[in-house]
């Protein structure tokens, strides 16, 4: 469910940065803003306790997956 939030907010921001009349002004705040975001030390945590939680979670699935075809 969040993934679909996610990708509704990502074609909304594209839409207004690519359709709006703001200007590059505009665009290159807004760019900044997710730039800075993104680099952020939290956000970075985050991001790689996410990615060793699916790593997790793909090795659990794998090994379900195994022992229920044998």
């Amino acid at each position: 469910m969040r993934f679909k939030y996610l990708v509704i907010a990502l074609i909304a921001f594209l839409a207004y940065t690519y359709g709006a009349k703001a200007g590059k002004g505009r665009y290159k705040e807004i760019s900044n803003f997710f730039d800075s975001f993104w680099n952020d030390p939290k956000v970075k945590k985050a991001r790689a306790q996410a990615k060793k939680d699916v790593a997790k979670a793909r090795k659990a699935a794998v090994k379900k997956a195994r022992k229920a075809a044998h």
